[in-house]
C-alpha cells in the first residue's frame, strides 16, 4: 500500500485497496503521507469510511484535511461523526477551526457541542456520547426489537440498552442479548436489570475506569444530579482514558509536567519546560542534603571512613522509599488500597522495612568484617542501613496516601521526590548514629 502511495500513479489501485483495509490502519498509513497527497488520497475513501478514518487521524491530520475541504465535504464528515469524537476533535483544534467545524453543523447539534463542551476537562460528562438505545418499560420485547432496527445505525453501540421513564429519569438496563432470547409478548421491565450501574456527569474519568474495571462494563450509564440519563460511555473510550491516565502517572512518577502530544510530536523546547520545574524543585530541595553534611562536619573531620558509606546509605534508602512509593500509588490507581488505610499501610511497610533491613545489615557487617573495617564502624553503618530502611518504607508507603487525601495526584509522590526526602532521613539517622557509637 505504501508503494502505491509513494509513487501515486495507479488511483483505481489504491482506491480498491482502501476498501479492504482496516479504517485504523488507514488512519495510520495517511500519518507517513505528504500533506499534498494526504487530502488526494482522503477523497479516494469510500463514503462510509471517510469519517471513521477522520476520526483516528491525529490532529494535526484533520487539521490540515478541515482546512482543506469544501464546506459540504465538512458538514458531511461531521454529521456521520459520534458525537464524543466530534467533542475529542474540537478540544484538540485551534479556534479558527473549530468555528469552521461548527459553522457545518444544524442548531441542534451545535448546542449539544457546545454543552458538551462546558463539562469540566477530565469529567465523565466530557467524555460521553449521546449515541445509545433507550426503551421504556412497557414495550413488548417484539415492539422493542423493531426500535432498535430503526434506531441503530445512529447509535455507537446497542448491546446495552437504557430503560427510562417519560423524564428520562434511568430505570433499568437489559442487555441486547436478554432481548433477543425473550418471548415476544414480554415486557421489557421483566428482564431489565434494576440494579444500575452509572456515574454522575462530573465524575472523575479516573473514577469512570475504576467502575469499568470493578462491574466489567462494556458501556456506563452517565446521569445528572436528577438521575436523568444523559449519555453513556463506551469502552472504547475508557481504554483511552486508562492510557492518559496512565501515561500522565508515568511522566508525574518521572517528575515531568504531563504533556498532551506524543513525545515524537512534542518540539525539544516543550520537552524542556515540562522538566525544568522539577529539576529546579529537586534540586534545591536537594540542598538540605548540603545542610545535614554541614552540621555534621566535626563528626566527618573526626571519622572520615564515613565518607565512604554515604553513597551506598542514601541510594539504599532512596531504592526501598521507591519500591514502596510504587506499590502504594499502583494500589491507589486500582483502588485496592484507600486513604483510611493509612496506619495499615504504615504498620505494614515498617515490618517490611524491619525484614529487609535486618538482611541488608547482616549481609554489610560480614562484608565490612571481612574487609577488617573498624567493629564500632561497622556496626554504625550497619544500624543506619536498618533505621533507614524502616524510615524510607514507610515514609514511601504513606506519602500517596497523604497526597491522595490532600486531593493531589498519588504520582507525585514518586521516585525523585522520595529520593529527595529520604536522602536527607538516611543522613540525619546516620550522622546521629555516628555521634552515639563512635567517638570525635
Amino acid at each position: 500500500m505504501q508503494n502505491l502511495i509513494d509513487n501515486f500513479d495507479d488511483i483505481q489501485s489504491i482506491k480498491k485497496k482502501l476498501t479492504v483495509i482496516n479504517i485504523v490502519d488507514i488512519a495510520e498509513i495517511l500519518e507517513n503521507v505528504e500533506n499534498h497527497k494526504l487530502l488526494k488520497i482522503f477523497r479516494l475513501l469510500p463514503k462510509d469510511k471517510a469519517a471513521d478514518v477522520f476520526s483516528y487521524m491525529s490532529p494535526e491530520n484533520q487539521k490540515i484535511i478541515i482546512e482543506t475541504i469544501t464546506d459540504k465535504e465538512l458538514a458531511t464528515i461531521v454529521n456521520d461523526l459520534y458525537l464524543d469524537d466530534t467533542v475529542d476533535l474540537l478540544e484538540e483544534l485551534p479556534a479558527n477551526v473549530v468555528k469552521k467545524v461548527l459553522k457545518n453543523t444544524d442548531g441542534a447539534t451545535r448546542k449539544i457541542i457546545n454543552q458538551f463542551l462546558n463539562y469540566p476537562e477530565d469529567s465523565a460528562g466530557s467524555v460521553m456520547t449521546i449515541e445509545y438505545v433507550d426503551l421504556k418499560k412497557n414495550l413488548t420485547i417484539k415492539d422493542a426489537i423493531n426500535r432498535i432496527r430503526k434506531t441503530v445505525d445512529a447509535k455507537e453501540t446497542f448491546d446495552i440498552c437504557y430503560v427510562t421513564d417519560s423524564h428520562r429519569i434511568l430505570e433499568g438496563t437489559v442487555s441486547f442479548r436478554d432481548i433477543l432470547l425473550a418471548n415476544d409478548n414480554q415486557k421489557i421491565e421483566d428482564i431489565m436489570d434494576k440494579n444500575i450501574i452509572f456515574a454522575h456527569t462530573t465524575d472523575d474519568k479516573e473514577i469512570v475506569s475504576n467502575m469499568f474495571m470493578k462491574y466489567d462494563c462494556s458501556s456506563l450509564a452517565v446521569v445528572d444530579n436528577e438521575k436523568r440519563l444523559v449519555g453513556i460511555i463506551t469502552v472504547d473510550d475508557v481504554v483511552d482514558i486508562i492510557q492518559d491516565e496512565n501515561t500522565e502517572d508515568f511522566e508525574l512518577m518521572a517528575a515531568i509536567t504531563p504533556s498532551e502530544k506524543p513525545y515524537l510530536k512534542t518540539n525539544v523546547f516543550r520537552l524542556a519546560l515540562n522538566r525544568i520545574p522539577w529539576l529546579l524543585f529537586l534540586m534545591l530541595s536537594a540542598t538540605f542534603t548540603g545542610f545535614v553534611i554541614h552540621n555534621f562536619e566535626n563528626q566527618l573531620a573526626a571519622q572520615s571512613v564515613l565518607i565512604a558509606f554515604i553513597p551506598m546509605l542514601m541510594d539504599t534508602g532512596g531504592n526501598s522509599g521507591s519500591q514502596s512509593a510504587t506499590l502504594a500509588i499502583r494500589g491507589l490507581a486500582l483502588n485496592e488500597i484507600k486513604v483510611s488505610d493509612f496506619f495499615i499501610i504504615m504498620i505494614k511497610e515498617s515490618f517490611v522495612g524491619l525484614i529487609a533491613g535486618i538482611v541488608l545489615a547482616i549481609f554489610n557487617f560480614a562484608r565490612l568484617i571481612i574487609l577488617k573495617y573498624d567493629p564500632l564502624v561497622s556496626l554504625t553503618v550497619c544500624l543506619s542501613i536498618l533505621l533507614t530502611v524502616i524510615l524510607a518504607n514507610v515514609i514511601g508507603g504513606i506519602l500517596p496516601i497523604l497526597a491522595k487525601s490532600l486531593k493531589l495526584d498519588p504520582a507525585l509522590m514518586a521516585a525523585p521526590l522520595i529520593t529527595t526526602i529520604v536522602d536527607v532521613i538516611s543522613l540525619i539517622s546516620f550522622f546521629t548514629i555516628a555521634s552515639i557509637f563512635l567517638p570525635v
